[in-house]
């Protein structure tokens, strides 16, 4: 008798457990599950996992975003924009060196992340330039950022600001 009694309850607990899941059997995420974007996990929606995000201290004028860009699916993932609230003008840069000088220029093409690997943004090497600061990005500020992929989806996450003395570069667009 004990057992027709624990199956009417057994049954309800899996058809609420089943109303909580989307199509595809996964649980479905709500806001207060939704972890904050210091470091984006990849998943289906977000084939992009950002780990180490950083942003140079700035008052205003120029700065630049770091990171390491992981693609955790099997396909490339080209990034062709980003984007921030302190800063109206944002690019994806890369310097290159031509006859023992180097230039910052906007990398054409966006930043490619082969299948399975990984892409490192870094001073001296591909970046997000941000001009025309018009908010002050102090240490320790957390800045969000968000990147759009080639296919137009979004890739969202948070860089904490940290002082730092090179990348003292000059820019002049070069198009």
């Amino acid at each position: 008798m004990t057992v027709n009694r624990m199956l009417p309850a057994a049954l309800a607990a899996l058809l609420a457990a089943g109303a909580c899941a989307t199509p595809s059997g996964t649980p479905s995420a709500t806001p207060a599950a939704t972890p904050a974007a210091a470091q984006a996990p990849a998943s289906a929606a977000t084939p992009l996992s950002i780990s180490d995000p950083w942003v140079k201290t700035a008052r205003s004028g120029m700065s630049a975003a770091f990171a390491t860009l992981v693609n955790t699916t099997g396909e490339e993932v080209t990034v062709v924009a980003a984007s921030t609230p302190v800063s109206p003008s944002v690019e994806l840069h890369e310097v290159v060196g031509d006859g023992g000088a180097t230039t910052m220029r906007r990398k054409q093409g966006g930043v490619v992340i082969p299948a399975g690997g990984r892409h490192v943004l870094q001073p001296g090497g591909d970046h997000i330039m941000l001009m025309n600061v018009r908010t002050a990005i102090e240490p320790g500020a957390e800045v969000p950022f968000t990147l759009t992929l080639k296919d137009g989806r979004t890739v969202s996450f948070t860089a904490v600001a940290k002082d730092f003395a090179g990348a003292n570069e000059s820019y002049a667009p070069h198009e």
